[in-house]
């Protein structure tokens, strides 16, 4: 069984908008002294984990990532008969367990605040919208006061927490205990951390618990930033849409008028798994891993970015994957794109697929050969089936 497999992806994408930066544009990055488009891997890690695809190839349920684990469990005690005081109480110390709770002003801080009547109106304000936000049946938070609705920003941690299936259960389990003695958990039944898991996203893409180290799990699947083989330049469409009830009479403008920035590229794509890491996060459970793997192979050559979808149907398969097996140190092959293909180019994806995989053959020349196996995919040419790429990462 070989311990790393590294997939090579070539997909082209029409004009589109997949991953925008804070202005609305495109991303980008500069390489080899030329701007190139971007998808980051954090976008590309959440198109595939949050899809049908993923989800229904893999036997096993997946993680919740979430501020709000303590919100959720909160609201199951409140279904269970717990009264809202020590639900506050108890769902602020399960979150705790995950990560640090918000900020809970205190009594003193808090009288100080509420003594200044401007102070309090906004500080009011900004805890009501939020709460209102918040529906949970069988109960009001509209009701709260200020103060009680202060002590209810503990159920909530500052920063998305990655919590498995296995830990979700435990405390699921440990809510209806809570709710048939009527007492608060004690330290031993909060430790519900585990360094491996039946989720085969956070096996996967792993989990960092700042104040629990030892129960982070590391990452399995290293996935890189997509970029364009090519330079790019980031184009506008000015865009205007029609009043349906409008009759011309009066006024023959336009009800709305819009811009939006786009883009066309070809993308390189990079991902390593470690597939013994994987195995081990996933308690040895070997079957489960090649089946993440075969699901997370087949959302990688299929499914595109959801970001402007409805405004450019910019979907997408991968045209060319090459697939490797093999105990040897991973690399990417994005070197082979450091010069961008040129307008000159008569054929961009039959000059990438040379390219990379002349810097495939490169390496093997210099460094010995990088895989003991590879498959490849290679759409204009035929080559390769779907169905023979997933047995090959699966076995």
């Amino acid at each position: 069984m070989s311990r790393f497999i590294q997939l090579h992806l070539l997909t082209a994408y029409p004009p589109a908008n997949l991953n925008r930066d804070d202005q609305g544009s495109p991303k980008t990055a500069k390489m080899g002294g030329y701007d190139r488009l971007r998808v980051s891997s954090q976008c590309l890690k959440r198109t595939w984990r949050s899809f049908d695809l993923f989800s229904e190839a893999v036997i096993g349920p997946k993680g919740q990532r979430t501020k709000l684990f303590g919100l959720d469990k909160y609201k199951d005690m409140i279904k269970e008969g717990i009264n809202h005081e020590n639900a506050v109480s108890w769902s602020t110390a399960i979150a705790g367990v995950f990560g640090k709770s918000r900020k809970v002003l205190a009594d003193s801080e808090l009288k100080k605040t509420l003594a200044d009547e401007k102070k309090r109106q906004e500080f009011e304000a900004k805890l009501r919208k939020r709460w209102t936000s918040r529906s949970c049946e069988g109960f009001d938070f509209n009701a709260l006061t200020v103060e009680e609705l202060n002590k209810m920003e503990g159920v909530e941690i500052e920063q998305l927490a990655f919590v498995t299936q296995e830990e979700n259960e435990a405390i699921t389990t440990l809510v209806k205990t809570l709710a048939e003695r009527g007492s608060e958990p004690d330290q031993s039944e909060l430790e519900v951390l585990r360094d491996k898991t039946s989720s085969v996203d956070v096996a996967l893409w792993g989990r960092m618990l700042a104040d629990a180290p030892k129960k982070n799990i590391e990452a399995a699947c290293q996935v890189a930033h997509a970029i364009s083989v090519h330079s790019v330049v980031i184009e506008d469409d000015y865009f205007t849409a029609v009043d349906d009830l409008n009759n011309g009479l009066e006024d023959m403008g336009a009800a709305h008028i819009g811009e939006t920035r786009f883009a066309a590229g070809l993308f390189y794509a990079y991902i390593c798994i470690n597939r013994k890491l994987l195995i081990q996060n996933l308690d040895g459970n070997e079957e489960l891993a090649n089946q993440a793997i075969r699901a997370l192979t087949e959302a990688a050559v299929k499914v595109a970015p959801e970001g402007k979808q409805n405004s450019f149907a910019s979907r997408a398969y991968a045209s060319y994957v090459l697939a490797e097996q093999g105990d040897q140190q991973p690399r990417s092959l994005s070197v082979a794109y450091l010069k961008p293909l040129s307008r000159d180019n008569e054929d961009f994806l039959a000059d990438a697929i040379k390219l990379i995989t002349e810097q495939k053959d490169s390496f093997d020349q210099v460094y010995g050969v990088c895989a003991d196996n590879r498959y490849e995919l290679n759409v204009p040419e035929k080559q390769g089936t779907l169905a023979g790429l997933l047995d090959f990462v699966g076995q």
